[in-house]
């Protein structure tokens, strides 16, 4: 199959998805939208929300529909590296057996990982960015395609380990998901409050996934694009040339350099979903919010006049 034909099969795909998601997810739309590419891109996504608002159930239902394995690890204070990556135990033969742990899967929900002490977030760190994980000296490599979506709950912050700037920076994505409006809620309980289940229908293999990665990554991107996403990231840094006073009052710390890789890869597979053979910088603009939230710190100053990091992505682009 060529590119052109893999791209307009790619969108057919994408919206068979969506209509199958929609069984059991009501609304939601844009953060469907924002997963979807993230996992098409190959990145991992945080996913910010109060309780309740189906974060669970909506990967559950992603990993259904995309056809693969599916682990939820729900992140405590006490929980160790070893209850995630696994262990070696002494099987009945006194030989040294190692039992894989829930991380062993393809898609990988990390439920309130700012429960957990930095240790066990550390845990992840490896898995995310390498693909393998290291037990005991042996390296394992993980089953592809792989995707860690982490949530946080933004309300009660007492005796959470909120994740470090390093690490945040290995979220291609935050999403942040908003209460479902009244229509939406009238909907929810109707669906969820009577007897008929709904079935979910697997639409891809593991490796149709993995070839759509690919596909998304051989797309092509001219040049005012790339320097468009590098100039908006620039801008985010208080003492870079291009950052106006605006930046330089609210911000301390601007994105890094995966930033800009990010936005590139996150514009391609938009343009892909949207039948395009070649991403604009309309496509950057769509997926800039997503990837720079949790990219950008704010100082005192914004936090007393609340100013949200959203406002200040858009006053630059």
């Amino acid at each position: 199959m060529s590119d052109v034909a893999a791209i307009h099969n790619l969108v057919q795909k994408r919206n068979e998805l969506k209509t199958e998601i929609a069984k059991i997810i009501v609304g939601q739309n844009d953060v469907v939208d924002q997963i979807l590419l993230c996992i098409f891109s190959g990145g991992h996504a945080l996913l910010v929300g109060v309780p309740g608002l189906a974060k669970t159930l909506m990967v559950n239902t992603l990993a259904q529909a995309l056809g693969l394995d599916f682990k939820r690890i729900q992140f405590t204070p006490d929980l160790m590296p070893s209850d995630i990556l696994g262990s070696e135990i002494l099987d009945e033969n006194r030989h040294f057996k190692f039992i894989k742990g829930p991380i062993f899967s393809n898609i990988i929900l990390a439920d309130e990982i700012n429960r957990t002490p930095p240790k066990t977030q550390a845990a992840l760190l490896e898995a995310m960015q390498e693909r393998s994980v290291t037990i005991a000296g042996e390296n394992y490599k993980l089953d592809l395609p792989y995707f860690v979506l982490a949530t946080q709950n933004p309300i009660e912050q007492e005796g959470t380990y909120p994740l470090p700037e390093a690490q945040l920076d290995r979220f291609m994505f935050a999403i942040k998901l908003e209460y479902p409006s009244f229509l939406e809620e009238v909907q929810v309980v109707k669906q969820t409050t009577s007897d008929i289940k709904n079935t979910i229908n697997p639409l891809f293999t593991a490796q149709e996934i993995i070839d759509f990665q690919q596909l998304i990554r051989r797309i092509p991107v001219a040049d005012n694009v790339i320097e468009y996403a590098v100039t908006l990231v620039s801008k985010t840094r208080p003492d870079n040339p291009l950052s106006n006073e605006f930046v330089k009052n609210y911000l301390d710390w601007g994105a890094g350099p995966r930033a800009s890789q990010n936005l590139i890869l996150a514009a391609k597979a938009n343009a892909a979903f949207n039948g395009k053979f070649s991403p604009d910088i309309e496509d950057v603009k769509a997926v800039a919010t997503g990837i720079l939230r949790h990219r950008i710190i704010k100082n005192y100053k914004a936090d007393a006049e609340g100013i949200t990091e959203e406002a200040i992505i858009q006053k630059l682009m």
